[in-house]
């Protein structure tokens, strides 16, 4: 079948790696793509948010799967553009419907939905520029540090997590009335901290039945030891050494289950999807959030690890036949690490070229920011550059294969976090 894949980042390259091994996919087209997804089908040059030129596109060109990569089109809704379309409802979309997607577009719906199905999470409260003052108030009886989330989308950058309660309340008023991520922090969820260690879990659902893929730790700060600001990820590592089977069965009990029962119960339309933050705090499993897709660095370290055909996955996810697909996974470790452009993730430049692509030997090379330039050379063209995968039977192992291919990339003002996977060798 023909396959439309949306997106530019590194999660697409590693889904479009793994799509265009399958036997099922006669083309795959990535939108708009990047200088690597280029190496797995052909790029097309369609925003995301053009609803009418995707249609246009997947008519033209017999599309028959089309699966989405990043939130904000599935926050828009083009899963119920398809589906209420004559022309395109014949078309699988691997993504939530708009109401889904709302797990991830309102934290305040998602808190909500945790609340009303009883999934475990942090005390929370929600409040808006008309009611700043009772969240000056509620902020007052929590203990720090403090935890400021903007309830819409700002790309992996709208959560505050705050020592001081003096800075807490200029940020609330910052997020509130100064609107410092727009319209996303038109609401902002006041949260309670969980202290543990995070994770992440990925589930695959067709709204009924689900497979739980392998479960990733991501970095999300710029400066090692978690330090400097947020970034979109620094790198990720596949499994996570301290998610074991009795912390995984707790997940799938108490979170899993009772969240695909939950999408159910409120005749919410899913299929495709469902990114766990999980806190493991003291051996419990709290949720920190949803998100409506994979995540990002995440998915490099996670799908390589799929041995399974994703296509068929995919296939038996639309059909709603997800129970019967088998679901096979590379025991071995994966260990991810993100080179991003020098200022990152402020202010940075563009157009660098990169050499040494070529020169990487028993890893795998997944293209985030990237694209190809007149001359037909691989240029940077975002905050995040390229990552490195590598598989090995230790976490050490597969470490040390990463940062030995890192050091061959090179372009000017390449940037890396030096100790990722380091706090998980004590596992």
């Amino acid at each position: 079948m023909n396959i439309l894949l949306l997106g530019s980042g590194g999660r697409e390259h590693a889904i479009a790696y793994k799509i265009a091994q399958s036997p099922k996919c006669q083309q795959l087209f990535i939108a708009p793509g990047n200088a690597g997804t280029a190496g797995c089908g052909t790029n097309v040059n369609l925003k995301n948010d053009d609803f009418a030129a995707i249609k246009q596109f997947v008519l033209e060109h017999d599309v028959q799967m089309l699966v989405v990569g990043p939130e904000a089109p599935l926050v828009a809704g083009i899963a119920d553009f398809f589906k209420n379309d004559a022309q395109l409802s014949h078309v699988a979309v691997i993504g939530p419907s708009k109401q889904g997607a709302t797990l991830e577009g309102s934290k305040e719906f998602a808190k909500q939905f945790m609340q009303r199905h009883g999934i475990p999470t942090a005390r929370y409260q929600s409040f808006t520029k008309e009611t700043l003052p009772q969240a000056v108030e509620f902020l007052k009886t929590m203990q720090p540090p403090y935890v400021l989330k903007a309830d819409g989308l700002a790309a992996g950058k709208g959560v505050l997590i705050i020592n001081n309660l003096a800075e807490a309340e200029t940020e609330l008023h910052n997020m509130l009335e100064n609107a410092k991520f727009g319209n996303a922090s038109s609401t902002v969820v006041i949260e309670e901290f969980l202290s543990g260690i995070e994770l992440s879990v990925f589930v695959l659902t067709d709204g009924k039945n689900y497979k739980m893929l392998p479960s990733a730790k991501d970095y999300k700060r710029i400066g090692e030891h978690d330090t400097g600001l947020n970034t979109g990820g620094m790198g990720s590592i596949s499994p996570v050494p301290f998610a074991n089977d009795e912390f995984m069965q707790k997940v799938e009990q108490r979170i899993v289950i009772p969240t695909v029962a939950g999408l159910q119960k409120d005749n919410i339309d899913y299929c495709g999807f469902i990114f766990i933050g999980l806190m493991n705090v003291a051996g419990n499993p709290y949720v920190i959030e949803y998100n409506v897709r994979m995540g990002d660095p995440e998915t490099e370290s996670v799908f390589p690890r799929i041995n399974s055909d994703v296509v068929e996955l995919f296939r038996h996810t639309a059909d709603g036949t997800l129970d019967q697909a088998t679901l096979d996974i590379n025991p071995q470790t994966a260990a991810c690490v993100m080179m991003v452009a020098g200022g990152y993730p402020e202010s940075y430049r563009k157009g660098d070229v990169i050499i040494g692509i070529g020169d990487v030997e028993g890893s795998l090379v997944f293209h985030a920011g990237t694209k190809t330039n007149d001359s037909g050379e691989t240029i940077t063209n975002g905050g995040r550059v390229i990552c490195i995968t590598s598989f090995a039977d230790t976490l050490p192992q597969a470490l040390e294969k990463t940062y030995h291919n890192v050091e061959k990339i090179q372009w000017d003002g390449k940037y890396f976090r030096k100790d990722i996977g380091q706090d998980l060798l004590s596992y």
